[in-house]
């Protein structure tokens, strides 16, 4: 029996409301029953390369940094096996550009209404031959924030396989709210071994979109490439954070990363 989070307190899902700027009716419908659908081909060739070179130089240093300062891991980024570079819209301007796109315009306006702030933005590279998997987790989870539904937009920039660690989602748990969760070596875990798991394999320009609320993993990276992935989180304008400190309640509204979408 799944436990909610001591803060999600009569939790109640907000539906997508129409009239849509990008959704169909069967996406909204799949992502407020689900909890998740897949966006193909939302990003050209180009923009996939140019926010992918833009992303190297920061990922490189992550490596070294993981290397020469923290023995080759900090908290759950390990070198050479899978690397969390955080807050790179505050460094990148053309990434700051590229997490002001329409396509994350519309997307905020159909899940969340009129006004949403970037909340969160990492990428996320795992490397040839990692065998760890990243457990499930809501990402609401990790730091408890309210509004708790938010929107979490998972970018493939190269394709995502099941080889290569692709997100997995648990569909439906998402209209609990937040779900306890528990440490782990390799993150915070609110399941396990969940019977009904979903395999979303996507093309380089793909979006997999997913809730907050959403259980998701990804496996491990048995192939000779890297699986690169950039994550945008977008959250409606005054949300609060409570971090696992217990600092809090936080108004995400830091100008130099969480700005009006």
């Amino acid at each position: 029996m799944l436990q909610l989070h001591p803060r999600n307190q009569q939790f109640q899902w907000r539906p997508s409301q129409a009239p849509y700027q990008i959704l169909t009716e069967d996406q909204a419908r799949q992502y407020d029953e689900q909890g998740y659908f897949l966006l193909e081909n939302a990003f050209t060739a180009a923009e996939v390369a140019a926010v992918a070179d833009a992303i190297e130089p920061f990922e490189r240093e992550m490596e070294r940094v993981l290397k020469e300062e923290h023995g080759g891991q900090f908290m759950i980024a390990k070198a050479d096996a899978i690397t969390f570079t955080v807050h790179l819209v505050a460094k990148s301007p053309v990434l700051r550009e590229f997490s002001r796109h329409p396509v994350f315009a519309k997307l905020c306006h159909d899940t969340m209404g009129p006004a949403s702030r970037l909340y969160w933005d990492q990428a996320v590279y795992k490397k040839p031959g990692n065998p760890d998997e990243f457990p499930w987790h809501q990402d609401n989870g990790y730091t408890f924030t309210e509004p708790q539904q938010y929107l979490t937009c998972w970018v493939a920039l190269s394709d995502a396989t099941v080889d290569n660690g692709c997100p997995w989602v648990v569909p439906g748990v998402h209209r609990m709210g937040t779900i306890q969760h528990e440490a782990t070596p390799l993150g915070w875990q609110c399941l396990d071994k969940p019977a009904n798991a979903v395999a979303i394999e996507a093309k380089a320009g793909d979006i997999v979109v997913f809730s907050s609320l959403t259980p998701h993993r990804t496996g491990p990276n048995l192939t000779a490439g890297v699986r690169k992935s950039y994550i945008l989180q977008y959250a409606p304008d005054g949300a609060m954070a409570y971090p696992a400190t217990g600092d809090g309640p936080i108004l995400q509204d830091d100008p130099s990363r969480q700005y009006l979408i």
